[in-house]
């Protein structure tokens, strides 16, 4: 991309391609409750609003994952009928998937349960977007988990999702599911003055910038105007960038961020 060349970036400081994440210490938890989840395997809940950085935590913690202990299996589209969750399961596990669903289950444990016992090897299952998940799939997922008599924990789930999921699953009906939550996690924007700068000085410098691109009252307006969201602050530099190169300039002043931000409300 020109602007990137025109800025000396590799990448779109707190884009998707960012393979360093920033952690003060608040990626920490999140990260010891993971490894929890993959020696004791049973379901994590993982909230936060849109654009805080959830599946970017979480992809940055699969990643070191061995692929001979865990089988990390993403799926981000929700909005379908339980059956098409768990076909999807079912294409990533290698199962032809079955259009019945007691066969599907079956199926699908069968592979799971080879999975751990021939292979010694645990299933990590990411749901992304799983607020739209239907409410079916809530109250079938703990029959659908039950191994040997519910004796056996044999896959991991994350939950990740908007607030309200954690909400949802509050509710009666979902009470088998909740129960079974083993890991709660919010994720918080990054709201703290010196720790938004500290974050996005960190995604510029990551992403290669050698020079100073934001002066400090700069930094207090993508701040105030990104509510501390690391992929709306992301998305207020780049348009900034995009504003900068017509006219040659290789930093952004303030008037070029209010411009971005005005662009993007």
């Amino acid at each position: 991309m020109m602007v990137l060349q025109h800025f000396g970036l590799r990448y779109a400081p707190l884009g998707k391609a960012g393979l360093e994440i920033w952690d003060d210490g608040a990626l920490a938890h999140l990260s010891e409750r993971f490894q929890w989840l993959l020696h004791s395997p049973g379901i994590g809940l993982l909230t936060g609003e849109p654009g805080v950085g959830k599946t970017a935590a979480l992809r940055n913690l699969t990643t070191s994952l061995n692929p001979h202990r865990y089988k990390v299996l993403y799926q981000s589209e929700t909005d379908f009928g339980r059956v098409d969750i768990y076909r999807s399961l079912a294409r990533d596990l290698g199962v032809e998937p079955s259009y019945r669903r007691a066969q599907l289950w079956r199926d699908l444990k069968e592979r799971i349960l080879d999975l751990a016992e021939n292979q010694q090897v645990t299933p990590v299952w990411i749901i992304d977007e799983a607020q739209n998940l239907p409410p079916d799939f809530f109250r079938d997922f703990p029959a659908f988990l039950n191994f040997a008599f519910d004796s056996r924990n044999l896959i991991t789930t994350w939950l990740v999702g908007h607030p309200q999921l954690a909400q949802t699953l509050e509710r009666v009906p979902y009470a088998a599911l909740s129960s079974r939550i083993q890991v709660r996690l919010r994720l918080q924007p990054v709201l703290e003055r010196e720790r938004f700068t500290a974050l996005v000085q960190h995604a510029l410098k990551s992403a290669g910038c050698q020079h100073t691109l934001i002066a400090d009252s700069g930094m207090e307006l993508v701040r105030q105007a990104s509510k501390g969201l690391p992929r709306q602050a992301g998305n207020i530099l780049l348009t900034a960038m995009r504003l900068a190169v017509p006219k040659g300039l290789n930093h952004l002043p303030d008037e070029i961020l209010r411009q971005a931000i005005e662009e993007l409300r």
